[in-house]
């Protein structure tokens, strides 16, 4: 048993540099002499020895010091020997311990190894970066939020859907407001200082949601981005964004460029200036709380899970408010807007049009089809076939339901009057689909069990859907992202996985692994192999992220362009260029994350069970949980290959040590119970730099 001691009853303040010091690091037994230990100064071991710290011995009077003997072995010979030799440890798992022990040589050349990898310019597939504008100091003239969605000063809460976006928790200010206070977020916590909370784009425009304010670019061909539009200082925290950006100039003059945001029940529409500057349109009230926003061509769309829908018509100036049946999720085709709801039906208007019953001046909402199940459509997906088609127009609408189930029905030119007709079913997942994507080439399917992602190859004939041989199993695989279980860390409808991109070409999932990550992986929607991964130049948390589909240049020879936008914690966005990714898809990893990049994620972040923040029992178990999580990693589409681990997978097992699951195990049995204070160290001198890592979140289980 190890039993404290005096520094002075167990190693002296002061003895001869060839004393032999005998150390017991985590169980494991280190012999070395005083002057190995104490010849840098300032040290932990200098202090130690010298009696500034007291000792804990165990029972052979070996010095015990509760650290990993793993780490501290390459430590030691550095030590000895003034070089290197990490011998398998990891790189942070190193770096974190020479800080612990004051070790400034160690860790200076540590963080210069590291920073040779890395640049604040980027990789290749940087392509630019707008740093965060200055927080307007004018604040908009008019009164707070008021009406039923206020209560206590706070807004109430939002019921989280499988499709909606949900409610976005809580964000941060842009800047200092001297002595002024955000906002109570919808959580009660308080906001992060500087992080972007939304970010949209259309063609080649940017929105970009603070917590207060707003801020558009604009591409301009030869000055690049530019900042053409800031909002002045709202009263509230904005929750939803929607931007849009037809054309240059069009019939609707001045509203063909529009953006919108929201919190709560109240919507507010700016109309954007081309060559700068914006004048507001109004303000719209939707009376329950807008858990989406978005654009239909240059009508707005608000709608809530409650089954009410806003809609204003850019032509007729007209804001009109329906009642339906509880909306699950959504899509839009053409001028035409379908809404999935809880009693298994699909209705459509035609918000181009703007129709009002002559009765009672409602919107004219049709019921399109109805599930044969009645079960709540909780996703949907609209795929119009050209028009230039032989048949005509040919309409395909995927949906996935509250009981897992995937229906692919199809509108036949020749059928109008009919209605559409069940094509074909999938009962592959268990729990309720969340996502659904048909495209031109595939169909892809996401389910709430952890993102767990189907797809099929679709087989058309003269660009109609074929039965022959129809849609095929294609591949099989997991998107991990772990969500904050307190509440801290983004927005989470600004943290959409997607799939994101044209539907008549590939489409990629982003994925975002603990809510304070600064690395996102890219991933192709239709097999899960990786595209690239991107790390934020600064080396601040990635708060919200999309892609966005920007028009080419007007030069010969140019092409659209895809880039992945990704707001930053301390209020920057960078940009990142997919289409150079796209085409050099094939030189990363064939697969998601590897084994040994998920642990350096989860390093981030503290995992607790949801019994340890509830109250209540997990459900699934933590073995099922984990068991799923690690098949993220063993499933493959159906033409990989498989086999025995590679080599370096085998090296990542034996640097770890265990099994992936029993480590994953040993996360989360160690995540809800107290740690146990480490041996304690002198302050560190001003030459060792800032921590590591910020402090770890704690996550649900229920991410897994």
């Amino acid at each position: 048993m190890a039993a404290a001691a005096p520094a002075a009853d167990g190693v002296p303040g002061r003895g001869p540099p060839g004393e032999v010091i005998h150390l017991n690091v985590g169980g494991k037994r280190f012999s070395t002499s005083r002057q190995t230990l104490t010849w840098i100064p300032d040290s932990f071991f200098s202090s130690l020895l010298s009696g500034r710290i007291s000792t804990l011995k165990d029972e052979t009077g070996a010095i015990f010091i509760d650290r990993d003997p793993t780490v501290f072995a390459p430590i030691l010979n550095f030590l000895r020997t003034k070089e290197l030799d990490p011998r398998g440890v990891h790189g942070s798992s190193l770096l974190h311990e020479a800080q612990f022990y004051g070790l400034t040589p160690l860790v200076r050349r540590l963080q210069l190894r590291e920073e040779l990898d890395r640049s604040s310019c980027g990789n290749v597939l940087f392509n630019g970066y707008l740093p965060p504008p200055v927080f307007p100091v004018k604040r908009r003239n008019r009164h707070s939020l008021v009406g039923p969605q206020q209560a206590g000063g706070r807004p109430a809460p939002v019921r989280r859907s499988n499709t909606m976006p949900p409610n976005l928790g809580n964000a941060g200010l842009l800047g200092r407001m001297l002595d002024e206070k955000a906002p109570p977020s919808p959580s009660g916590l308080p906001e992060e200082p500087g992080m972007v909370r939304l970010v949209c784009g259309h063609h080649n425009w940017i929105a970009v949601a603070y917590t207060q304010f707003l801020v558009c670019y604009r591409l301009k061909e030869a000055s690049g981005w530019q900042l053409v539009f800031s909002s002045p200082r709202l009263d509230w925290p904005i929750e939803r964004l929607a931007l849009t950006a037809r054309v240059l100039s069009g019939a609707l003059g001045e509203h063909d460029k529009m953006v919108a945001a929201a919190t709560g029940s109240e919507i507010l529409l700016w109309a954007l200036q081309a060559e700068g500057g914006g004048s507001e349109i109004g303000v719209f009230h939707l009376g329950v709380p807008v858990e989406a926003l978005f654009f239909v061509g240059n009508q707005l769309i608000a709608t809530s899970h409650t089954g009410r829908i806003g809609v204003w018509n850019a032509v007729t100036k007209h804001w009109q408010v329906q009642e339906v049946q509880p909306i699950t999720s959504y899509d839009a085709a053409g001028s035409f807007l379908l809404l999935g709801c809880n009693n298994g039906s699909i209705y459509y208007v035609d918000v181009q049009k703007f129709p009002l019953r002559m009765k009672d001046n409602d919107l004219l909402v049709s019921e399109l089809y109805r599930d044969p199940a009645e079960d709540g459509v909780t996703a949907l997906s609209v795929y119009l076939t050209p028009k230039t088609s032989d048949s005509g127009n040919w309409i395909e609408i995927a949906y996935g339901t509250s009981s897992g189930g995937v229906r692919v029905i199809v509108q036949h030119p020749e059928t109008v009057g009919s209605g559409p007709q069940l094509f074909q079913t999938f009962t592959v997942h268990r729990s309720p689909v969340t996502k659904i994507m048909l495209s031109e080439k595939h169909l892809i399917s996401v389910c709430a069990d952890n993102n767990h992602v189907r797809t099929w190859s679709v087989t058309r004939f003269r660009g109609m859907i074929s039965t022959q041989p129809g849609s095929t199993p294609l591949a099989s695989f997991k998107i991990l992202a772990l969500e904050s279980a307190d509440g801290h860390g983004g927005c989470s409808a600004g943290n959409d996985i997607g799939p994101y991109g044209e539907r008549d070409d590939q489409q990629v999932f982003v994925q975002k692994v603990v809510p304070n990550a600064s690395q996102l992986f890219v991933r192709l929607s239709s097999t899960g192999q990786r595209v690239c991964s991107v790390r934020s130049v600064d080396g601040s948390p990635t708060t919200a992220f999309t892609v966005l589909e920007c028009e080419g240049s007007r030069r010969l020879g140019s092409r659209p362009r895809r880039y992945l936008l990704t707001g930053q914690a301390n209020g920057s966005l960078a940009m990142w260029d997919l289409t150079t990714a796209m085409d050099g898809l094939g030189q990363a990893p064939a697969g998601g994350l590897t084994e040994e990049e998920l642990l350096e994620q989860l390093e981030q972040c503290e995992l607790a069970p949801l019994a340890s923040l509830r109250g209540a029992p997990p459900s699934p178990s933590p073995r099922t949980s984990l068991t799923s999580l690690h098949s993220a990693f063993s499933s493959a589409s159906l033409s990989g290959h498989r086999g025995s681990p590679s080599p370096p997978q085998a090296e990542a097992r034996r640097r770890w040590g265990g099994s992936f699951v029993e480590r994953c195990q040993e996360l989360v049995r160690s995540g809800p119970e107290p740690r146990r204070p480490p041996t304690p160290a002198p302050r560190p001198s001003a030459g060792l730099g800032a921590p590591l890592a910020p402090p770890k979140m704690k996550l649900t289980e229920t991410s897994f």
